[in-house]
């Protein structure tokens, strides 16, 4: 006799992401414990456990709670404050300096905190994260409810939050310890980026990130003048370079990745690297088109990421699938190549495996958390309905996201972010927005 479940959630469809390609109908999701016990046909689901809790949701599709692998959360806070830059410049004359003058604590926590309401809000259930103050950036996202793997962040020069480079690594370690063993919050080393990252703190990273089992995620082969700039220094690609110091392994999650050529790939292939992919912030940055279809024919997991609101200016991962698929066919001339269904697998079980997570989230299957979010397609403006997985990538928007759970737990609900009401975010957005504009 199976174990008597805590709740049901039943769905007009479902996909579940595993395996492959796959739409179901009128099946329900049986949770015990916060994890998925069984995605069973309703009708079943309703003969077995006739008097489990249980939500109907008649007009919706129910997928994998989305998982963004790469964030600035707290940079929700200087959303819109330099558009229409190329990167090098939006970084030296305009985001640097203003983190110079107003990161802190309290500022990483309060945009952390807006950033993840509305990752919630937008059904994104687990995301990476590489800022300062990671126990800042930790605490909102307990106070949410979210999973996050929080980024230690290390850079050759000073910044608010740390002198050098010992201080950087002696203050990410002890929020490591801080919040050892806790369910949904973990860590990973965050070297900002090869350019600002010396030899010698590379090979800190790696031994640290050997002893410890940490991953690594780092910015790398974002822009063309990276890779030039690299070559003149180092005298090899960025990537090359990091590989010879030990860093290219399972472990490295490569952000951005928009200049990868055959070498780079077969490297990242051969090591078991991953990428994470930030369509939006790539375009509006101008940075290029990663080559995510190359990447994935060769096996190397390639995740979905939103980058910070500085620089999207969305935390939206429905507009990241859609721009990825989109980018992809402009990319090889090809309508065929990365599709709906496989643009959802980037934005849910590939971006779990590029973070080591897929044994626990990713897709809706027995033992997992039950980390979900479910669209409302009842509004005539999504209709007709020939294929969910489709409408999820090619139709649907945030607005349609109506249901949102952590392990079980709901985190929103007839759109409406359940912790909102206690949490003043429109004030605190207000508060730092007179302050960030003197």
């Amino acid at each position: 006799m199976p174990h008597n479940p805590d709740q049901i959630i039943e769905a007009r469809w479902v996909l579940p992401v595993e395996p492959a390609d796959t739409v179901l109908e009128n099946h329900a999701v049986v949770i015990q414990s916060g994890r998925i016990q069984d995605l069973i046909p309703t009708s079943i689901a309703r003969d077995l456990y006739p008097h489990t809790p249980r939500m109907s949701l008649p007009h919706h599709v129910l997928t994998p709670g989305f998982v963004n692998t790469h964030c600035h959360a707290a940079m929700t806070l200087l959303r819109g404050l330099a558009d229409d830059l190329p990167l090098m410049q939006w970084l030296n004359e305009a985001i640097w300096p203003a983190e110079g003058k107003h990161v802190s604590e309290k500022f990483v926590f309060d945009g952390t905190l807006l950033a993840c309401a509305e990752m919630l809000r937008g059904g994104t259930t687990c995301y990476s994260d590489m800022y300062f103050f990671p126990d800042a950036a930790a605490r909102a996202t307990d106070t949410l409810g979210m999973r996050g793997i929080m980024g230690m962040t290390v850079i050759e020069f000073p910044t608010p939050y740390a002198s050098d480079v010992d201080d950087y690594i002696a203050k990410g370690l002890a929020a490591r310890d801080a919040w050892a063993g806790h369910e949904r919050i973990r860590f990973s080393m965050a070297p900002h980026a090869p350019y600002t990252i010396s030899d010698a703190t590379f090979r800190r990273i790696q031994m640290l990130s050997d002893q410890l089992e940490l991953a690594v995620q780092i910015h790398v082969h974002e822009t063309a003048r990276e890779i030039e700039d690299g070559i003149k220094a180092h005298h090899v690609r960025p990537l090359a370079r990091m590989h010879a110091l030990g860093l290219v392994g399972p472990g490295l999650l490569a952000v951005h990745g928009v200049h990868l050529n055959e070498q780079d790939i077969e490297l990242l292939a051969r090591h078991g690297g991953a990428v994470a992919h930030c369509p939006t912030s790539n375009m509006k940055l101008a940075s290029g088109i990663a080559p995510v279809t190359a990447l994935r024919e060769a096996g190397v997991p390639v995740g979905l990421g939103t980058d910070g609101a500085a620089s999207n200016n969305r935390l939206d991962m429905l507009q990241e699938m859609r721009h990825a698929a989109l980018l992809a066919k402009v990319a090889t001339l090809d309508a065929a190549a990365l599709g709906a269904h496989q643009a959802l697998r980037m934005a849910t079980l590939e971006g779990a495996q590029a973070l080591g997570l897929a044994d626990e989230i990713g897709s809706i299957a027995p033992g997992k958390w039950a980390d979900l979010a479910a669209l409302d397609l009842s509004d005539w403006i999504c209709a007709p309905h020939f294929n969910p997985a489709s409408h999820l990538v090619y139709v649907a928007g945030r607005e349609q996201i109506s249901h949102v759970w952590v392990a079980g737990q709901p985190k929103v609900e007839d759109r409406t972010l359940l912790a909102a009401e206690n949490l003043n975010l429109m004030d605190t957005a207000k508060v730092w927005q007179n302050a960030v504009r003197l």
